[in-house]
């Protein structure tokens, strides 16, 4: 759990990046609509979790920035017993005034009008362009006469780029659970079941521990549905004799997790599958071990593209030299995806991946991302051998750059192949 004490200092922080004579309003997310009056569960905005760790809707930061200092208010829905009795419990006022480290707490309905006596003497707005909401509508109509009005999420973004130590735990808890609902899939007997039956069995797994839910759609595809890169029908019979590729991860206290295996859905790969899942595993490990401070991520797209490109000549399915086939983007039609993304708060988290001037970030210590090499051989593609044809790979954990490397907070998830036909047969 993060402390009240390192949200502060995360306001502070941001307080100190706003130019001065400025107002910067953060607005929580809104209810989204299911079906005429029915709702998905809420999910706060990232950014401004990032900022508050306050879960409700109906909610705003506002920064007020003088020349040097300035302050901080947070704008809160008020007790209604009446509609408390339909909806739940809410903080409140008084009790936001207890817990938050502000300088000052008013009811939501007082936003607009506190917003534009603070905007009387002010230059600038910040808020989040992006952020469609009744709020943003508002703050977009009263910077109409304001001399500049800045986007607020690409500055949290970055500030959310390094993760802190208590940021890390929470990714290794969710980690925990993630490994849970992986080692549950893998020991399953799985022929004949139904895609959705073990997406069930993921989902059951993360809410028994604890998670707020999964961090994104399972994606649960067996044979050569593992061709289909963001494939989430999960509908269909998983068959003996081929592989399920299985992307899964849930959300701990906001934190994300993502974690992709492949395993064989009858207990033990054939050798096709065999030579395409360890020729993936083997780039992986080899771009693991090249993550430090100072590397670019295009490094190590480029690294695992040529690598990926050997191990598909070695096995027949490419013919000619690898630096040809590289300079022709051969490798784009069975590794078409990037090596990875940034993750947190946002299972892709938003942060820039470039500065300003359009330079690539460097990986730096506190950065969490993951590696996710693939190969994905379509069962259609007669330029494939047959043995390969329907075979789709993918192995995916989640990294924390370090002062000297890396660490992979995944690694406890099996995923040699010894390992993973232990599992079955345990």
């Amino acid at each position: 759990m993060i402390q009240e004490k390192e949200y502060a200092k995360r306001r502070h922080k941001l307080l100190k990046k706003l130019k001065p004579d400025s107002v910067a309003v953060i607005c929580s997310a809104e209810a989204k609509v299911r079906s005429n009056d029915t709702h998905y569960p809420y999910r706060q905005n990232s950014n401004f979790y990032y900022l508050s760790g306050f879960k409700e809707e109906n909610a705003a930061l506002v920064f007020v920035k003088r020349k040097k200092k300035g302050k901080v208010f947070l704008f809160v829905q008020e007790k209604n017993p009446q509609k408390e009795l339909w909806e739940g419990k809410v903080l409140g006022i008084k009790a936001a005034k207890k817990r938050f480290d502000v300088d000052g707490v008013y009811a939501i309905g007082k936003l607009e009008e506190k917003l534009k006596e603070f905007l009387r003497t002010k230059e600038r707005l910040y808020f989040e362009f992006s952020h469609k909401t009744k709020c943003s509508a508002m703050l977009d109509a009263l910077s109409s006469n304001l001399h500049t009005k800045k986007n607020l999420s690409k500055t949290v973004e970055k500030m959310r780029l390094v993760k802190s130590k208590s940021e890390i735990a929470l990714i290794k808890k969710g980690l925990a659970i993630t490994k849970k609902a992986h080692h549950n899939a893998m020991k399953k007997k799985k022929a004949g079941m139904m895609e959705y039956e073990l997406q069930a069995d993921f989902e059951y797994i993360f809410k028994k521990h604890g998670a707020y839910s999964d961090a994104y759609t399972t994606i649960v595809a067996g044979g050569d549905n593992a061709n289909t890169l963001h494939y989430i029908k999960n509908d269909k019979k998983l068959k003996s004799g081929e592989l399920v590729l299985i992307d899964a991860g849930c959300e701990y206290d906001y934190y994300a997790t993502d974690i992709t295996r492949t395993i064989p859905i009858s207990g033990k790969f054939t050798k096709s599958q065999k030579e395409v899942y360890e020729l993936v595993l083997r780039v992986q490990k080899k771009i693991l071990k090249t993550i430090r401070p100072g590397v670019l991520r295009s490094d190590l797209q480029k690294k695992t593209q040529k690598l990926l490109t050997k191990g598909l000549v070695e096995l027949g399915i490419f013919k000619g030299s690898v630096k040809k086939l590289l300079k022709n983007g051969k490798i784009k039609r069975y590794y078409p995806h990037g090596i990875g993304h940034f993750m947190g708060l946002d299972v892709h988290d938003q942060n820039p991946y470039k500065t300003k001037k359009g330079k690539e970030i460097a990986l730096q210590a506190g950065m969490v991302l993951t590696v996710e090499p693939g190969l994905y051989l379509p069962k259609k593609d007669k330029k494939i051998p047959k043995k390969y044809r329907g075979i789709g790979v993918r192995i995916e954990d989640d990294v924390v750059v370090t002062k000297n490397g890396s660490i992979n907070l995944s690694w406890s998830i099996a995923k040699e192949v010894e390992e993973i036909e232990a599992l079955y047969s345990s």
